[in-house]
């Protein structure tokens, strides 16, 4: 399994091209091991589908080869201390090896669910042309295992995602005499201030404290001698289960003294701790970690989300990592081989 997570490394996929290139190697590293993948391509990216298992249950494992861009050293993988390092080597390569090394190793013993084995080439700029497209085109399952990094943990929520700009509008004046203008920047920055008093930032979960809310992007002026008369904010909003994002864009709306556009509205990942998928993988994972199952909300998205608008229960569950998109990114070699193990374990229980 180590050897085939160096292989996959070696391979730059942060574009469309070497993301597909590491799909392609994926299928035909399961076809050299007696398994049957599809290959399917949605607006020139390229996924796998390969089923094995029998039953009236179907549990997807899904996982991504894409990556964000790195540095030419980053990918060529450094063994050292039981860790590899190397771009994608924790988001989420290691995850993906695991899950296709437990396809190997069960599609011999019947086991009593069907496993559907998803790898996909986009996640990382949004996951509409993969696991987006394989969802909407029937590939649902009915439990979801995304094998993003989270240091053997149950990741069970993700918060939802909500991109907008917002638009303010000032008076322009001669930069020497600012006062005869109304400055959009100054103006907008300080609808920024009134946003994050708003009663949606207050609100908190079991797992989060509250929503939050990057100031991402601040575009205005032209030239130095003259006040801007236009502002655009661009706001990265991360919400949480249970709030309504069209709530909080009446909010925004009350408080923006300008034009407000949604450019992206991505649903939270809210699966229940007493699912009985989940009450199932909780024994099998503490028998691995001896331990109590570390089971938390995460900040961020993932392609669980897909599967969470149709109702599926859907979690992120992966191998001990850290700094993955950072330049010192690795996956600890012991999680990953337990990794696998947990997901053969987790099949056979049933």
């Amino acid at each position: 399994m180590k050897e085939l997570l160096k292989e996959l490394i070696l391979i730059d996929s942060s574009t469309r091209d070497g993301a597909n290139q590491a799909v392609e190697f994926c299928r035909q590293w399961l076809i050299e091991h007696q398994l049957k993948p599809s290959l399917i391509e949605n607006n020139g990216y390229k996924m796998l589908v390969c089923e094995i298992g029998e039953g009236d249950k179907t549990i997807v494992f899904n996982g991504h080869v894409d990556v964000v861009s790195g540095k030419k050293e980053q990918f060529v993988p450094v063994e050292r201390d039981g860790k590899i390092y190397a771009r994608g080597a924790a988001d989420m390569k290691a995850g993906v090896a695991a899950m296709m090394v437990a396809m190997k190793e069960l599609r011999n013993q019947k086991p009593g669910v069907k496993i559907q084995l998803q790898i996909v080439s986009d996640e990382e700029i949004g996951g509409m042309n993969c696991t987006g497209y394989l969802v909407e085109n029937g590939y649902r399952g009915d439990f979801v295992i995304c094998s993003e990094p989270t240091q053997l943990g149950i990741a069970l929520q993700a918060k939802g995602v909500l991109r907008l700009e917002v638009e303010v509008t000032g008076k322009s004046a001669h930069g020497s005499r600012p006062w005869e203008g109304e400055n959009a920047i100054v103006k907008a920055y300080r609808v920024y201030e009134k946003l994050l008093e708003l009663p949606f930032t207050k609100e908190s979960s079991d797992f989060y404290e509250s929503p939050s809310v990057n100031l991402a992007i601040i575009s205005g002026g032209e030239v130095f001698n003259k006040v801007p008369d236009r502002c655009e904010m661009s706001l990265d909003i991360r919400y949480l289960p249970g709030q309504n994002p069209d709530s909080i864009i009446q909010e925004i709306e009350s408080i923006a003294e300008g034009k407000v556009t949604v450019g992206l509205k991505g649903i939270p990942v809210a699966t229940k701790q007493d699912d009985p998928f989940i009450t199932q993988l909780k024994p099998v994972l503490e028998r691995h970690n001896d331990g109590e199952a570390a089971i938390f909300g995460q900040h961020g998205a993932a392609d669980t989300q897909f599967f969470a608008v149709h109702g599926i229960p859907a979690i992120e569950f992966g191998p001990i990592g850290a700094n993955w998109h950072g330049d010192d990114e690795y996956v600890e070699l012991e999680s990953m081989e337990k990794y696998k193990d947990i997901l053969i374990d987790y099949i056979k229980s049933y």
